[in-house]
């Protein structure tokens, strides 16, 4: 027996395991006996009375006078209460400034409570970061995955009940770099219709069915096979007045775990649709290392630790004489 075969003996049952196990998760997520209601019928979802209001308290609110003087933008940033290093660098770069071209743009984040606990001294540290920055937005719920779409909702009741006067608001992700100026530029852009709904446009996604657990959705919670158009989490933009509007629908509408499914829902509910950008390279879902040129040009890219985050703010703002 030639030496060799031996040695290839293992890499052949692992190929037929490999197989295998990608056969059955095949079968499990497409023949099982629930494949998903292919019709998609969004009034699923809707009750006529207003069952789901929002009964989270805020324990932690930031002190601009929104009517008094209402931001051109809001920026809602979902943070988590121990992402510290995160907050500031984001406050030191793209949200460093209250006002970008002239037009007021308020920065704040969005936590919920540690799942931790941790000692007090913990509860005071973040406190004591509110009162010092003032752009901290907190709720009573815990601050787990599940409960992302809690905290979205916070994000469209704090511009209900504390500004509603704004002109545009933006839910982004506290590993996403926006680049501040090209975003009031193309919101300066727009028109005046009240219906903008735009970012990473995502169509036709299936409803995932198979084992990562976050990806995960149950036919109890998601009976359709395909998810509505809705934009990634990573960051959309949409017209004060429309989220005005959606919050108002969101005391009728059933949450699912998926916060931006879930506003896609009422946005589709609405009759309202997602704007795809002239330029759709200008949100990026997907991380892309630093270039100058690239950098320079789009408005949103996800997955920057803060170290990365910092550098391309750094070398963006420092390269105004590099030619692209």
């Amino acid at each position: 027996v030639p030496r060799g075969i031996p040695s290839r003996s293992p890499l052949k049952w692992v190929f037929w395991f490999l197989l295998v196990f990608s056969m059955l998760t095949m079968w499990f997520i497409t023949l099982s006996p629930s494949p998903g209601l292919r019709d998609m019928n969004l009034m699923y979802f809707y009750e006529y009375e207003p069952v789901y209001k929002q009964r989270n308290l805020f324990t932690l609110r930031e002190r601009w006078d929104c009517r008094a003087s209402p931001p051109f933008l809001a920026i809602l940033v979902a943070s988590h209460p121990r992402a510290v290093e995160a907050r500031q660098a984001i406050r030191g770069t793209w949200g460093s400034q209250s006002s970008w071209g002239g037009h007021r743009v308020l920065t704040l984040f969005l936590l919920g409570q540690d799942t931790q606990g941790g000692p007090r001294a913990a509860g005071l540290a973040l406190e004591d970061e509110s009162v010092l920055y003032g752009d901290i937005l907190q709720q009573d719920f815990l601050d787990t995955y599940d409960n992302l779409t809690l905290k979205t909702i916070m994000a469209f009741q704090w511009l209900s009940q504390f500004c509603p006067n704004a002109r545009f608001l933006m839910k982004t992700d506290v590993d996403v770099f926006i680049n501040t100026p090209n975003l009031v530029e193309f919101l300066l852009r727009q028109n005046s219709s009240g219906n903008l709904f735009t970012g990473y446009p995502l169509r036709d996604n299936f409803a995932y069915r198979g084992f990562d657990r976050k990806r995960y959705i149950s036919y109890e919670e998601y009976p359709f096979q395909l998810y509505p158009p809705y934009c990634s989490g990573m960051g959309y933009v949409l017209d004060g007045k429309l989220a005005l509007r959606i919050y108002e629908l969101m005391s009728h509408v059933r949450p699912v775990k998926f916060e931006d499914v879930y506003v896609g829902i009422c946005l589709n509910i609405l009759k309202g649709h997602v704007s795809v950008p002239e330029d759709a390279g200008q949100f990026f879902l997907y991380k892309i290392h630093f270039d100058i040129c690239k950098y320079r040009h789009l408005i949103a890219v996800h997955g920057l630790t803060p170290s990365e985050l910092i550098r391309a703010w750094q070398e963006l703002s420092s390269s105004s004489s590099v030619t692209c």
